[in-house]
C-alpha cells in the first residue's frame, strides 16, 4: 500500500493591521450621510478600512476620543480655524469635504460649486424668468462662491447684465435671534422683489425658512417666485410647502473621492495639487420651480386657481373666468396667446400631475387618487391617463415600485 506523505504547510503571512480611520462628518444633514455612503462604498471596493464615526450635527464639538486617538487618517468636515486646528494636531494625513476655511493644509475634495450655480441658473432661466435674487449664509465661501457663479450664468444665459439681490443669514441666525423676526425681515426683502422672479437658496436647509417667508409676505411660490435649493434632502424638499426643487449635487461621489485621496495619502502619495471637485448630478423639478413666466396677470392668476383648486373636481372655465374677472371668450383667446394649449387642457394635465404624485408617493386606492385628484371616478382617471399618456395608473404606480 503506498504510503499518502502529509503535505507541506505554507508558511502564513501575518494579516495586514487594518487602516484606522475617523470621519467627521455629520449625519443630522443629507449631505453628509451621502458623503458616508460614498466613503463605505469604497471601503467595500478598495479597502478594509476600521472605521471611527459617532452620529452628531455639525454644530457640536469634536469627539474626546479625537485627543488620545492613534489612527492613520481623517476625512472631515472641517468647519472652522479651530477645528481644523485640532484635527491637525493628530499629525496624521487629513482631508476635508467642506471647503469652508480657505487655505487649509489639507487636501479638499468638494462639489463644484460653480456648476451647481450654472444648473440652477438654467433652471431658472428656462422657466422664462428675467428677474432673480440669492438666499445664502453669511460668511460661508462656498455660498459666495454659488453666489459670485450664479449672477454670472443668468447675465450669460440672458446675454446682458443682470442684478441679483443678495439677502444672507449667518448660521445660528434663527438660533441667536427671535425667530419671528428672521421671518419678517426676510419676507420684507421677498415682498421688494421685482416679480416674477427666481431665486436660488443656498442649501436645502434654507429651504423651510425662505418659503415660509414667502407665505407671510403673502407671495405665491411658484408664480410669483420660483424657488430651487441644492442638495435634494428629500424629507426636507418634500416637507416643504411646496415642494422644493433641488440641486442633486453628488455629495456620495464626494465620499467616494475623499476616501480614495485619504488612501494614496496614507501610502505616502503626495497630496493633490488642486481641489477635487465633483459635478452635480441633476436637476430635481418639485412644486416650487413648476412655473412659465408669463406677463398676464389673468394668466398667471388663472394657473394659480387650477393649480389650488384643482383637487376639487368642480373647476370649470367658466369659474375660472369669473374668479380671475375676464369673460370665458378672453381667457381662452389669452390662454392660448400665451401657452398655446386651452383652459380645460390646463385643467386636465393639472388633475394628470396631481393623480401621478399621489400614485407615486403614497398607497391610496386608484378610487381615492382620482378623487383627490378631481377627477369624477376611477374610471375616468383611467381613460384620460390613457389617452394622454398611453399607460394606466396601475402601471405608472408599479413602475415607480421597481
Amino acid at each position: 500500500m503506498q504510503s499518502i506523505r502529509p503535505s507541506r504547510r505554507t508558511k502564513t503571512s501575518t494579516p495586514r493591521r487594518r487602516a484606522h480611520v475617523a470621519l467627521l462628518i455629520e449625519t443630522s444633514i443629507a449631505s453628509g450621510r451621502d458623503i458616508l455612503r460614498g466613503i463605505a462604498r469604497y471601503v467595500r471596493e478598495h479597502e478594509s478600512w476600521a472605521l471611527y464615526h459617532e452620529p452628531h450635527g455639525w454644530n457640536e464639538s469634536l469627539p474626546r476620543w479625537l485627543r488620545q486617538w492613534k489612527g492613520d487618517g481623517i476625512i472631515a468636515r472641517v468647519y472652522t480655524p479651530g477645528m481644523a486646528e485640532q484635527i491637525a494636531a493628530c499629525g496624521i494625513p487629513v482631508v476635508d469635504v467642506l471647503g469652508a476655511v480657505p487655505r487649509l493644509p489639507f487636501p479638499l475634495v468638494h462639489v463644484d460649486n460653480n456648476a451647481i450655480a450654472r444648473m440652477a441658473a438654467e433652471h431658472l432661466v428656462e422657466r422664462g424668468l428675467r428677474h432673480f435674487g440669492f438666499f445664502g449664509i453669511k460668511g460661508q465661501n462656498w455660498s459666495e462662491q454659488r453666489y459670485a457663479e450664479f449672477c454670472a450664468a443668468v447675465a450669460s444665459l440672458q446675454r446682458k447684465p443682470c442684478e441679483v439681490p443678495l439677502y444672507e443669514l449667518s448660521f445660528n441666525a434663527a438660533r441667536t435671534r427671535s425667530w419671528e423676526r428672521v421671518e419678517n425681515k426676510l419676507a420684507r426683502w421677498i415682498a421688494a422683489l421685482p416679480k416674477p422672479t427666481g431665486v436660488l437658496v443656498c442649501s436645502d436647509q434654507r429651504g423651510p425658512l425662505f418659503l415660509e417667508a414667502c407665505r407671510r409676505a403673502e407671495i405665491s411660490v411658484p408664480d410669483e417666485v420660483a424657488v430651487i435649493g441644492v442638495d435634494n434632502d428629500e424629507p426636507l424638499c418634500e416637507v416643504c410647502d411646496p415642494a422644493l426643487s433641488s440641486i442633486q449635487a453628488n455629495h456620495t461621489r464626494v465620499g467616494y473621492q475623499a476616501a480614495a485621496v485619504l488612501a494614496d495619502l496614507m501610502q505616502g502619495s503626495p497630496a493633490p495639487k488642486k481641489a477635487v471637485l465633483v459635478e452635480p448630478q441633476q436637476t430635481i423639478a418639485r412644486l416650487s420651480t413648476d412655473m412659465l413666466a408669463i406677463d398676464d396677470p389673468y394668466i398667471t392668476a388663472a394657473l394659480r386657481l387650477i393649480r389650488e383648486q384643482v383637487h376639487t373636481g368642480n373647476l370649470r372655465v367658466d369659474t375660472i373666468a369669473h374668479t380671475v374677472g375676464l369673460s370665458r371668450s378672453v381667457l381662452e383667446r389669452r390662454f392660448r396667446t400665451s401657452l398655446k394649449r386651452s383652459v380645460q387642457r390646463e385643467i386636465i394635465a393639472a388633475k394628470i400631475k396631481r393623480a401621478r404624485e399621489l400614485l407615486i408617493k403614497t398607497d391610496l386606492t386608484l378610487a381615492m387618487v382620482a378623487e383627490r385628484a378631481g377627477f369624477k371616478h376611477q374610471e375616468y382617471m383611467g381613460a384620460v391617463f390613457k389617452a394622454r399618456l398611453g399607460e394606466t395608473p396601475a402601471k405608472v404606480r408599479r413602475q415607480s415600485k421597481m
